[in-house]
């Protein structure tokens, strides 16, 4: 359950930094923002590492059925609890709740660069990773609804839609089609952090009030004001 209301309050955090961030800069956006990204990063860390596992026990066990590291087998057996007669719905929410934590992250490094010049590379880096880790969030989203429905396996891509029957053939091509989507994500946020702490003086700039003659400038209004200042800094 606490799991579960870490992923609802990141995204709770992006709809209110989503709409604060159409507004003047208020002190607690750019904090509210590094804290989505931390959050985001910690349980990606959590969940790229088990996926590690798995394909580390796939490597030195071809031919067994798929392994999840004791902790993740718990969390699994605790969210199957909602449906005890579907075992592998509690794996399919477990996997759900953990690429939507580390989306929430990647959009949390776009909003906090919302406020500067749209070249920046975090910025960049971090859209294309939303778009890819969203691709991958709805392949999870249909895994785990076709599973609560009551299809006898779970029907997605990562599967091939059911075709392939269970067994090794079956565990081979979703331990690694989900490793592999991981592993690129992992990269590209790591990336984005990289460029964003090099970028950190520009995107901490765009969250310092600017006050004019009517008070605070929102975000829209000044946006080449504010691009120039930017360059100059530089």
């Amino acid at each position: 359950m606490l799991f579960i209301a870490w992923a609802v309050a990141m995204w709770l955090a992006v709809a209110v930094l989503a709409w604060a961030n159409r507004g003047p800069v208020r002190p607690w956006l750019y904090k509210t923002a590094v804290g989505l990204i931390g959050l985001g990063v910690v349980g990606q860390i959590g969940h790229f590492q088990e996926h590690v596992a798995q394909a580390g026990y796939w490597i030195a066990h071809p031919y067994s059925p798929a392994w999840m590291t004791p902790w993740a087998d718990s969390l699994a057996r605790g969210m199957g609890q909602v449906d005890m007669t579907k075992p592998s719905l509690g794996m399919e929410i477990l996997h759900l709740t953990g690429n939507f934590i580390f989306l929430a992250g990647l959009v949390g490094i776009v909003q906090i660069t919302g406020r500067t010049a749209r070249h920046l590379k975090s910025r960049k880096l971090a859209t294309m990773g939303v778009w890819m880790q969203g691709f991958h969030g709805i392949e999870h989203i249909v895994l785990t609804v076709s599973v609560a429905m009551g299809a006898s396996r779970a029907i997605g891509l990562s599967t091939w839609f059911g075709v392939i029957d269970p067994g090794p053939a079956l565990t081979t091509y979703r331990v690694w089609w989900h490793f592999v989507f991981n592993l690129v994500g992992t990269a590209i946020l790591g990336l984005s952090l990289y460029h964003l702490w090099r970028e950190k003086r520009e995107v901490k700039a765009g969250f310092e009030p600017e006050e004019r003659g009517d008070g605070p400038v929102s975000a829209g209004s000044d946006a080449s004001e504010r691009e120039n200042a930017l360059a100059g800094r530089r």
